[in-house]
């Protein structure tokens, strides 16, 4: 393999790998649970999303870049890295990683203990525990969990992904004198990760499943002898993908990558130490496992399970203040959507503003009786979602309903095939997206007779129809009974749900067949504009910046003197500030307490700006392989607040950071200004606009009229 520097990509280049640049994100989030001026609990609730990040990056981008090796690919990425190249700096990189994590873990359990929040282990137990704990083992793990040989001429049971076992070596039979045995105990799914313990004066106190079991291995094992066990886990290649052209059937194509999940090849086995050292590499070899593949970890495995205990009740002072959702200002207590978006289009920025007017929108659509259709797109939605059961309810009253409901998002494919199937059995025609193609666009349209006539009642969005998510992603929504906004909305659902060949619309742009090219046409136009001397300049806000395309389009921009501000939370394959090539653009990315999950796209356009919210990030996937949306907003006042909102975010002097031309990131020093952070901005922006709201109506003096004699 050629030298490379396995912790930076190559500085040659005119892109950052994308792999790498996706680490550098988690080791932002990794950044935020290391920060001693966070709350505790919050810090721990990082250090578990950034372990579930790992999990998920391991999943599906070492095992798609595992496969391409075994393949014998040495093609490069952009960045100028063939797969084996990446591999090997990815292992460096999340060694690393890895390593902080850990010291991160143990750094919280002494402050946590501290403040009253404890992990016991097995010798740390009172007398009283002890009992307790070995009286839960007796009752519940002991009769749930089932131990299983494993015989040296058998072939290798087939593990759980992502599931915690213990293996156990047992001493050779007194009767073979052969070599030692082997047995697992997968740990499933089904008990808690953590045991409340009792007999604590104060605070809380728990114990880990994985310690009892170990605590009291013995009674698996009754009259062998013991030598040796550890806990592990093995994490599977997930990189599956539909081939529409191979399943006639999606369904049954969906249920088939479910299960081929389960036989993926092992792509990372994780051990708890202290480890025996043959037992690892008797575990290595069974499961396929090289030996670069293992990680030895002494903080617990899956730490994405301390989710739980960072949502610990009683312990407020450990978290975040509150910021609740705000009311929508425009929106009167008790007002019909249908009457306000009537009189005006509305802007909501979740989750400082609540989601509650989608869910709104389309609750009264189901039970209004001149609404005669509800169309929508359904990517990723709660457990009991309230817009499932309204599309649901809107079928049982007879209106027609239809449901785009996209099975291929990853991860969320079986939730999706159950409820999916559930609106088919109550009337709800559901389309199961687009072949070839993912469906990720986020829009709802309801169509109403009123006295007037037909009038169509549209949401876009950036976010999911999620009430969950809504409340800790950073979204955007538009509601609007547009003439041109709802012919589009019609048009789009009728190009996805049927035959229709791809068109040309009013207003909106649709990936994969016009996006891209309206998108660089576009910074085609600024950089025109530039070159022409008129004001010219483009503020983006993404989760994530790959095509190469879009950035060459980008460089190109900078190089004509366009002034490019880029707002990239995640992935950010654009090298910035290069003399002669991106001097001009600046790149932050911001991690705090909610997720930053918004598209916002503004272009001088020689003074007349021109704002967009989108669905689509700035990725070949993105573009040219899933259904997105590009919606204009135009209502001055919306459009303004959209801009005021983007600018918000490049003030920040907290929580951004900067992207360097060698691929790192520092924050943004304050330089003597006042504390910003974009975040906080944003909510008491929109704790201001309420108060505003009721102060204004207050001061309004609307008398009383009596009764029309026909009422």
């Amino acid at each position: 393999m050629p030298d490379v520097d396995l912790a930076r990509p190559p500085q040659t280049t005119r892109f950052f790998n994308r792999e790498l640049s996706w680490l550098e994100f988690n080791q932002r989030v990794l950044d935020e649970a290391c920060d001693p001026t966070l709350p505790l609990l919050e810090r721990l609730r990082f250090l578990a999303i950034t372990a579930s990040n790992l999990d998920e990056f391991f999943m599906v981008r070492v095992g798609g870049l595992r496969l391409l090796d075994e393949q014998g690919v040495t093609t490069p990425d952009p960045s100028g890295m063939t797969p084996a190249e990446q591999l090997a700096a990815i292992r460096h990189r999340v060694r690393a990683m890895v390593a902080q994590q850990q010291a991160c873990f143990a750094e919280l359990e002494l402050k946590l203990a501290e403040a009253g929040i404890r992990r016991i282990r097995g010798v740390e137990l009172s007398e009283r525990q002890a009992k307790s704990v070995e009286q839960v083992f007796e009752q519940e793990i002991y009769s749930v969990l089932t131990p299983r040989a494993v015989p040296a001429d058998e072939p290798f049971p087939l593990l759980a992904n992502q599931m915690l076992h213990v293996a156990v070596r047992l001493a050779p039979a007194a009767a073979s004198g052969g070599e030692p045995r082997l047995a697992l105990i997968p740990l499933g799914r089904v008990l808690p990760r953590l045991l409340t313990l009792g007999g604590v004066e104060r605070g809380y106190a728990y114990v880990l499943l994985e310690d009892v079991v170990l605590r009291m291995i013995e009674r698996f094992f009754p009259g062998e002898t013991l030598e040796g066990q550890v806990v592990f886990r093995i994490t599977r290649n997930a990189d599956f993908t539909l081939r529409d052209d191979l399943a006639s059937d999606i369904v049954q194509g969906m249920e088939s990558i479910l299960t081929a999940r389960k036989h993926g090849a092992c792509v990372r086995l994780e051990v708890a130490e202290p480890a025996p050292e043959p037992l690892v590499h008797t575990l290595a070899a069974a499961v396929g496992c090289r030996e670069d593949d293992i990680f030895r970890v002494a903080a617990p495995l899956d730490l994405a399970a301390f989710q739980q205990l960072a949502d610990l009740s009683g312990f407020e002072s450990l978290k975040y203040e509150p910021w609740p959702p705000q009311p929508a200002p425009g929106i009167e207590p008790g007002a019909k959507m249908f009457d306000v978006l009537a009189r005006q289009d509305v802007l909501l920025y979740h989750p400082y503003q609540a989601f509650d007017p989608v869910l709104k929108l389309i609750e009264e659509a189901a039970v209004d009786p001149d609404v005669l259709a509800i169309k929508q797109t359904l990517y990723r939605t709660s457990r009991n979602s309230p817009v499932v059961a309204a599309l649901v309810r809107a079928a049982q009253r007879g209106k027609y309903v239809t449901a785009v409901v996209e099975l291929k998002a990853r991860f969320d494919e079986a939730r999706n095939l159950e409820w999916a199937r559930s609106l088919e059995e109550h009337g709800v025609q559901v389309i199961y997206g687009v072949r070839g193609l993912k469906t990720h666009a986020k829009a709802c349209i309801v169509i109403r007779r009123e006295p007037h006539g037909i009038v169509r009642y549209v949401h876009f969005g950036t976010g999911n129809y999620n009430e969950i998510t809504a409340r800790i992603y950073s979204d955007a929504s538009l509601l609007t009974s547009s003439e041109d906004l709802g012919a589009d909305a019609v048009s789009f659902f009728h190009a996805i749900t049927g035959y229709s060949q791809p068109q040309r619309y009013r207003k909106i742009e649709v990936a994969p067949t016009g996006l891209r090219q309206r998108l660089l046409e576009l910074i085609e136009g600024e950089t025109q504009r530039a070159q022409q001397g008129q004001p010219a300049s483009i503020t983006v806000k993404l989760n994530a910046l790959v095509d190469p395309e879009i950035i060459q389009a980008l460089y190109a921009a900078s190089q004509a003197g366009v002034p490019v501000r880029l707002n990239v939370r995640g992935i950010c394959c654009l090298r910035p500030g290069v003399p002669q090539l991106s001097e001009n653009i600046h790149v932050v990315s911001i991690v705090d307490r909610f997720l930053e999950h918004a598209r916002i796209l503004r272009f001088a356009h020689g003074g007349d700006d021109l704002v967009f919210l989108s669905s689509a990030d700035w990725m070949p996937r993105n573009l040219d392989r899933r259904i997105e949306l590009l919606v204009p907003v135009e209502d001055p006042a919306l459009k303004s607040r959209l801009m005021r909102i983007l600018e918000t975010y490049f003030e920040d002097n907290v929580k951004a950071r900067v992207l360097r031309p060698d691929g790192t990131y520092v924050h943004v020093k304050p330089k003597g200004r006042r504390r910003r952070r974009a975040q906080e901005l944003l909510y008491q922006e929109a704790y201001q606009l309420v108060h505003e709201a009721e102060q204004s109506r207050t001061t309004v003096f609307e008398p009383y009229r009596a009764a029309s004699a026909d009422e």
